[in-house]
């Protein structure tokens, strides 16, 4: 976890904290709180990631390059999925996404 950014570190600590609620009720409704809200910070980290590759390509870099040092060794083709918005295949889509 020491090579983790510290943003990654402190994501981690609070599910650990969550981990760590004595009151099984009181956990249980963080963590359904929190649930509820990960729709719309799951849409905002991929549009923050797409923004980031398309400005690092917009910088000169390689596909190949942000593959390897901006998204952690993912297939450069990968890369240009995540710049023009494609998600990966592990993720079903919701019934409100148009299909890509």
């Amino acid at each position: 976890m020491a090579d983790q950014p510290e943003e990654v570190q402190r994501l981690v600590e609070a599910i650990q904290a969550l981990e760590a609620i004595k009151d099984d009720v009181e956990a249980a409704r963080a963590a359904t709180a929190i649930l509820d809200a990960w729709p719309n910070y799951h849409a905002q980290l991929r549009e923050l990631r797409q923004r980031r590759v398309l400005a690092l390509r917009a910088q000169g870099k390689t596909w190949a390059q942000i593959a390897d040092e901006a998204l952690g060794g993912v297939h450069p083709t990968r890369a240009q999925q995540i710049a023009t918005g494609k998600r990966g295949s592990k993720r079903p889509k919701t019934d409100e996404e148009p299909a890509q």
